[in-house]
């Protein structure tokens, strides 16, 4: 039995991120330098964001990525992480939503076995999670407003 959970994030940063903080988050991306980059507060062991390639307990892929676009920078996400990696997640996850611009549904943090993911939303400079309950056996068009 594993203990791992999907977390999956997308985000955007602005074009005034600085160059420091691209070093540190290339790195948790597992791109560029080896050691961890100045500048990275409360430094983590290794890149917490490098996994790609098939995942091993969730399905599907974990990839990672970040891009230039036409607001600053994109980062998309989905990796699987265990529960002794959440306090180096918790740093983290504080360091980019302080930088992030985006608000809102930012992603998720799933029990590999639960149905219903916990929604990740920014808000005010940082991140705060939302427990969803499925209530009842009620369901509804995989797409509102979709033809069947």
């Amino acid at each position: 039995m594993s203990d791992l959970y999907e977390l999956q994030l997308a985000l955007d940063f602005p074009n005034s991120l600085s160059a420091a903080d691209l070093d540190v988050l290339r790195w948790h991306l597992g791109e560029g330098q080896d050691a961890v980059p100045d500048g990275a507060e409360d430094a983590e062991e290794y890149p917490l964001l490098s996994s790609r390639g098939p995942a091993q307990h969730i399905g599907g892929a974990l990839v990672c990525d970040l891009c230039r676009s036409t607001r600053g920078w994109a980062l998309i996400a989905r990796q699987e992480v265990h529960p002794d990696e959440f306090d180096d997640l918790h740093r983290l996850l504080a360091w980019l939503a302080a930088r992030a611009t985006t608000v809102g549904a930012v992603g998720h943090l799933r029990f590999h076995e639960a149905e219903v993911p916990d929604v990740l939303i920014a808000e005010a400079g940082s991140f705060r999670r939302v427990v969803l309950r499925p209530s009842g056996t009620a369901e509804g068009q995989l797409l509102p407003g979709a033809l069947d």
